[in-house]
């Protein structure tokens, strides 16, 4: 329904007279931030040529105040940065709400704008009166203010589409699925990296993104239901609600590299710096000192459809059990631990019986590591003052004379030699290649490293998402959980997008199991693919329970033989052209994924393989699993009539098949 005239009008002024306000105090800050660097350096100057004249209380007196200002201007400096960014798009959505006494006028964007008398223009989207544009519908609402919860009525709910200053769209109705405005979002094509959703937060999206009470929170999510840009706008939630909370205390678990550059614009879109990221086998590979480097889990997944001839030894190497087993073996090791000889030095001397007594006894609750280390520092304190010189030394002697194997490679092998391996396997091949360590190999022998000498703790990460962690074994994310003690988590994935075939979770409210301070939220409602994809994609698992977004115009999926394959597969990719910009060929494996690369390689398309760390999403061929997190308008699936997935690679086929927005064409299925 369109809205009257004069109401346009006055919209198109309160947007101009906004605009005027964020480019004016642009002006001035910026200014001051100018003068005030001028300042600093001077400071810098008259304390080097007064160093000498000034007492030791009043010089500490000067730096601290000339610290206390830089912070200050940093501050100024970054909301200088966030009102840069949205001069031309201040806001996105408006409410008007009455609690009987007031009435607010609530205009929403990405960060806060005030006048000269500190009256709201703009609320940051995550301040507490914003939480009603997303939950509620007109009618009776309420929020939780600093000073308690505030009732009241929302009497009006507008969104807007803004660009390069100009008021495009003003919608009056409520954010639900049916929404005009989110059903534009869903059609608009993309470019090659996540957008942010939040002009378009969904309610039950919106209790993962503000939940506070919960230390853990595990989101069980399908496909499209945007858990990545859920986790996304919890973090820059967390960095505005949480005092002293930065980005640089919060890490992210991506599943390979590509999709870490992908969502790389969602926390600056949202005026935040970027969090540190990381994927497991890296987080692995820092872990680990004897290996050049860990293999990915991307290649461990490709090696692994390509060869099963291991698969009950690798399954179980990804099991939860065996790291039972490993705590079994190790606390042998432990018990059979005992000193060959007497420590006699110059200097000082202890006993065979002594040195048992410290081991074993002293300090028996610590990892076997640790102990050595807690006697080197006691003996070098006894005898050297605390000498840590001494102590290395001393810990070096301890060694040579301890009936324990050092070498953890060794260590290792052995393990799956002994008894307390439930499949025992001769894997002595990994001492001599120290250039990768295999995937399921990793996990495991840090773990076994950690159990031996101690975590290698970490307590400046105070925030950790865990993206796609239907792929990780609950080993992995227990070895996490004790890196990383006192951080909170953030973890989140969908079981039906399993590619381990070697690991999986009947549900991942499991986790708990590592993690029992947690909550648990299912997110049922898919913002991605079309009703007709939607459809398909339920038939191959035999889900019911999936909703989506009815798009204006229905799409077929095409499901089709393979013929002349090159004529064919250029006719269906001009077919994906009328359906948007961005157009994925999802192979099964990387072998198919080069043979179409070289067959369209006039085209402009792009290849993914495991060591790409960009892409253009425009037009690319790409390996399943190498396309989780991804979406596209139009997807192909390619697979070779000779290689169909199968049932026991449904789930794989179930992400292909995912990824697509509102095109979908099946080859040989």
């Amino acid at each position: 329904m369109e809205l009257p005239k004069e109401e346009v009008r006055l919209e198109e002024k309160r947007l101009d007279d906004t605009i005027k306000l964020i480019r004016g105090k642009i002006s001035v800050l910026g200014q001051e931030l100018y003068d005030r660097d001028d300042k600093v350096l001077e400071f810098k100057k008259f304390m080097w040529d007064n160093r000498a004249d000034m007492d030791p209380s009043e010089l500490k007196t000067m730096m601290s105040d000339n610290d206390l200002e830089i912070s200050m201007m940093m501050k100024k400096g970054e909301y200088l940065q966030k009102l840069y960014k949205i001069q031309n798009n201040p806001y996105f959505g408006r409410i008007v709400f009455s609690d009987g006494i007031n009435k607010d006028n609530v205009y929403i964007g990405i960060t806060h704008v005030t006048d000269d008398n500190n009256n709201y223009y703009v609320h940051d989207w995550r301040s507490p009166i914003c939480n009603l544009f997303y939950d509620y519908e007109v009618g009776k609402a309420s929020y939780m203010a600093p000073m308690g919860k505030i009732e009241g009525e929302i009497t009006l709910k507008r969104q807007y589409t803004i660009k390069d200053g100009k008021l495009l769209h003003i919608f009056d109705n409520n954010t639900n699925i049916d929404d005009e405005l989110l059903q534009e979002v869903l059609a608009s094509a993309d470019n090659d990296k996540m957008k942010n959703i939040v002009n378009t937060i969904q309610a039950e999206q919106n209790t993962v993104i503000r939940n506070t009470d919960d230390k853990n929170l595990i989101v069980q999510g399908i496909a499209g239901s945007g858990k990545t840009s859920v986790a996304l706008h919890r973090i820059a939630f967390l960095l505005y609600k949480i005092e002293n909370l930065n980005s640089n205390n919060v890490l992210i678990f991506s599943p390979n590299k590509i999709f870490s550059e992908y969502i790389s614009n969602v926390l600056p879109e949202l005026g935040e710096s970027n969090t540190m990221q990381t994927t497991i086998n890296d987080f692995l590979d820092m872990e680990i000192k004897e290996f050049r480097h860990v293999e990915t889990f991307t290649a461990f997944i490709e090696r692994s459809y390509q060869d099963r001839e291991d698969y009950e030894f690798i399954k179980y190497k990804q099991s939860d059990r065996v790291y039972d087993d490993i705590d079994e073996y190790i606390n042998s090791m432990c018990e059979k631990a005992r000193f060959l000889d007497d420590l006699f030095m110059r200097d000082y001397s202890y006993t065979k019986s002594e040195l048992d007594y410290m081991l074993n006894v002293r300090y028996e609750k610590f990892p076997l590591g640790e102990r050595i280390k807690f006697m080197a520092e006691k003996i070098s304190e006894n005898n050297f003052n605390g000498s840590i010189s001494r102590s290395k030394k001393i810990m070096r002697e301890l060694y040579d004379r301890i009936n324990i194997e050092r070498d953890l490679v060794k260590i290792y092998i052995d393990f799956f030699n002994s008894r307390y391996s439930k499949i025992k396997k001769d894997i002595s091949y990994i001492k001599n290649d120290k250039d990768m360590l295999h995937y399921d190999d990793a996990c495991l022998y840090v773990y076994m490293k950690c159990k031996l000498y101690g975590y290698n703790y970490n307590t400046y990460i105070k925030e950790i998402v865990i993206d796609e962690a239907q792929d990780y074994s609950l080993g992995q994310l227990k070895l996490i959980s004790k890196i990383f003690r006192n951080a909170s988590y953030t973890i989140l994935g969908d079981i039906n997008q399993t590619i381990n075939p070697y690991y999986r979770y009947e549900s991942l409210e499991d986790i708990k199991k590592i993690l029992p301070d947690s909550k648990y939220i299912e997110l049922t409602k898919t913002y991605r693919s079309s009703e007709e994809i939607v459809e398909y994609s339920n038939r191959v698992l035999g889900l019911n329970h999936v909703t989506a977004i009815r798009r204006n115009k229905p799409v077929p999926v095409d499901e089709v033989v393979e013929g002349e394959l090159n004529s064919q597969l250029r006719h269906d990719i001009e077919e994906c052209k009328l359906h948007g910009k961005s157009i994925a060929i999802i192979t099964k494996n990387q072998d198919e994924c080069d043979k179409i690369y070289k067959m369209l390689s006039d085209t402009g398309i792009s290849k993914i393989d495991n060591s790409s760390k960009k892409f253009n999403r425009k037009f690319i061929v790409v390996p399943v699993y190498m396309a989780k997190g991804l979406e596209f308008d139009s997807v192909i699936i390619y697979t070779d009539k000779n290689n169909k997935y199968t049932k026991d690679e449904k789930y794989l086929y179930y992400v292909a098949i995912t990824r697509a927005q509102h095109k979908l064409i099946v080859y040989n299925q």
